[in-house]
């Protein structure tokens, strides 16, 4: 063997999309790094793993199940990293093997791991686990990847009359009475993409229930709604004290572009939890406007003081929007 697929130490370079990429290994050696129960995260097994043909999973799926729970584990966790950072990577095939393994959180992980994958063969899968999984947590995950399906079926990226089935199980969850609220609120997340008319009656049950989680999904809902009526409700949660509903209020205000928002929003541009402020500046971008566009300036030049690039950057893609959202290419020239 080469030392293409260093067996001393993760060989994550491998993954930069800037580098020339290494031939893919033989399945073969695939095989062999799991038997010796190899770093995952060296790209014999990471870069190995990404695009199995139908023949190579043949190979792997026994070979899978003989592995240690905890090493199943590790695989399909550090799988979910790389695939983090390389959007080329397509761990369907993987994803298919590890949808069968006996651990919930392998599931789970390989649910996160279909993201690329909108085949209908794909769809009916996860409905299966959405229905009767053992585990809540994969019930939820699996409900949480069918919503990109149902928004596929409303833009016409695949027959309507298919994706109905995974409104009508994300619907069935919903309103399953003795289902665990996790599973509840990922369903009506993911029926929230939909046209159907019970959707805005169930987003105002979620949002009055008085349970925090639902209340927050339904505030998620809101936004992937496209529907302004609920204005009211994403204005007033922007200021409310659990950073979740913060966050899915900006998410939503963003969606559904509100006008009314940019001020709150200039409020939680600094906010301490990062994911809120993250949220609200792109939500500025996606509102758009010279008051959003002020702001954004605003912040870039804090970024800019703090030297925190992460940060300039997520500024500096929310300018770009808002310019095209109807700013006035108000963007400061800040040195």
């Amino acid at each position: 063997m080469t030392d293409q697929y260093d067996d001393d130490a993760p060989d994550m370079e491998a993954f930069d999309e800037e580098q020339p990429r290494a031939p893919r290994p033989a399945i073969e050696e695939i095989a062999a790094a799991l038997s010796e129960q190899r770093d995952p995260a060296q790209s014999v097994i990471a870069y190995g793993l990404s695009g199995l043909s139908s023949d190579e999973m043949l190979v792997i799926a026994p070979l899978w199940v003989s592995l240690e729970e905890g090493y199943r584990t590790s695989v399909a966790h550090a799988l979910l990293e790389v695939g983090e950072s390389n959007f080329e990577l397509d761990y369907g095939g993987f994803a298919r093997i590890a949808l069968d393994d006996e651990d919930a959180d392998v599931r789970v992980a390989a649910i996160e791991l279909t993201w690329n994958d909108r085949t209908l063969e794909m769809m009916d899968l996860l409905i299966t686990h959405a229905l009767r999984d053992p585990s809540a947590l994969v019930r939820a995950a699996a409900l949480s990847a069918l919503g990109a399906f149902i928004l596929a079926g409303e833009l016409d990226e695949l027959p309507h009359s298919e994706t109905m089935r995974a409104e009508d199980a994300a619907i069935a969850m919903l309103e399953k009475a003795d289902e665990s609220t996790d599973v509840r609120r990922r369903a009506l997340e993911a029926i929230s993409n939909s046209s159907r008319d019970m959707v805005a009656p169930a987003i105002r049950r979620a949002y009055r229930s008085g349970d925090p989680r639902m209340q927050v999904s339904a505030l998620f809902a809101m936004g992937r709604s496209c529907d302004d009526e609920w204005s009211p409700q994403v204005l007033a949660a922007l200021s409310h004290d659990d950073p979740e509903f913060r966050y899915e209020a900006a998410r939503a205000a963003g969606e559904l572009a509100l006008d009314e928002a940019v001020q709150p929003l200039s409020k939680l541009v600094f906010d301490e939890d990062v994911d809120v402020r993250d949220t609200a500046i792109w939500s500025l971008g996606e509102i758009g406007g010279r008051e959003a566009l002020r702001i954004l300036n605003t912040a870039m030049a804090d970024a800019r003081a703090r030297r925190q690039p992460d940060l300039i950057e997520a500024v500096e893609d929310a300018i770009a929007s808002a310019n095209l959202n109807g700013g006035d290419l108000y963007m400061m020239r800040l040195e």
